[in-house]
């Protein structure tokens, strides 16, 4: 049997910035992750740049691909709105990797099947791992949410996401970032997320539940985009998107059963202006470290916060995107 003070299961933001923590505080982890790093994770990978203050990071010291936006282009109902930001780009391949070899943490390549608290204190882990302390940090479909939280805080189903993306090699002309939202009555948003040396990430994205009730196939929207691509954007350009599902912020009321906690994506904390879930993985990491170290009460209902700063265009799109599920995300 391998002991641990804390086990970490999922290797991505939400579990290598709870590592990097714990590390820090002393405390023995191991991260347990079905995937061998660098891996494929399928996002936008727009950071923010609370993200970079929130990790400590130094940009300039960041041996990967890393695009500063100065300015976004945001479509909508044929209006076409330039707007001056300070947002960032990165490939979750290398930022994933990166975070998780910074963290300085052991990780191991293994599909968790099976948690069980252990009589005598702490949890076993496929009759391998013990520990202390457990983490979910596994994404939506989690192994520690489905064991210790699903019942207690069930997910809305008005609140999943469905998207289609690629990410390729691609020699693109604008270094803008550009946002359709609602095109062509889709409820969500598509995106033109350019990254450094000659990458690009596009994709789409909305509520599942509402583009099932349309009528509309997400691939019909997905044409739709790629048509729009290529007569500028990026003209000539060859895709194989993949699609995947995630939460945006709901019930985060249940998120520690005695000494497990749930994270990011296991937690379902991506924002509801923007459906960003980078941000309120780390945050959220770094507070089930806290409460580990120090004792902290564990809570996230504070932690997402809004993309865009949760003014009347957050509160804007959290309406058009949920039509008022649940309660609106502030600042």
């Amino acid at each position: 049997m391998i002991h641990s003070d804390v086990l970490i299961i999922g290797g991505g933001p939400a579990g290598s910035s709870a590592a990097r923590k714990l590390r820090q505080g002393g405390a023995q982890v191991l991260i347990l992750d079905k995937e061998l790093f660098p891996r494929l994770k399928l996002c936008a990978g727009w950071i923010t740049p609370d993200v970079v203050k929130d990790l400590d990071m130094d940009v300039a010291a960041y041996p990967y691909r890393f695009l500063t936006f100065g300015r976004m282009h945001a479509y909508l109902r044929g209006l076409h709105l330039p707007l001056p930001c300070v947002q960032h780009s990165i490939r979750r391949f290398e930022f994933d990797a990166w975070l998780l070899e910074r963290s300085g943490v052991r990780s191991v390549q293994h599909t968790v099947r099976h948690i069980e608290a252990d009589p005598t204190g702490g949890y076993v882990v496929d009759g391998e791992y013990h520990c202390k302390y457990l983490i979910g940090a596994g994404g939506t479909r989690c192994p520690v949410y489905r064991t210790f939280f699903r019942d207690a805080n069930p997910r809305a189903t008005e609140l999943q996401t469905v998207t289609l993306e690629h990410e390729f090699a691609y020699d693109w002309r604008d270094p803008d970032c550009h946002l359709w939202f609602f095109d062509k009555g889709m409820p969500g948003y598509s995106w033109y997320v350019p990254k450094a040396n000659g990458y690009l990430n596009v994709g789409i994205g909305g509520m599942a539940e509402r583009i099932k009730r349309s009528g509309v196939d997400i691939r019909q929207h997905w044409n739709h985009l790629i048509s729009k691509l290529d007569r500028k954007l990026a003209t000539g350009a060859s895709y194989d998107p993949v699609g995947y599902s995630y939460f945006l912020r709901g019930n985060v009321q249940v998120v520690r059963s005695g000494d497990a906690f749930i994270t990011g994506d296991a937690a379902g904390l991506a924002t509801r202006d923007m459906c960003e879930g980078i941000g309120p993985a780390i945050r959220s990491g770094h507070r089930a470290a806290e409460a580990i170290l120090k004792g902290a009460h564990y809570r996230l209902d504070d932690v997402t916060g809004a993309s865009l700063g949760g003014g009347i265009a957050s509160r804007l799109l959290d309406w058009a995107f949920t039509r008022g599920v649940g309660k609106a995300v502030a600042a």
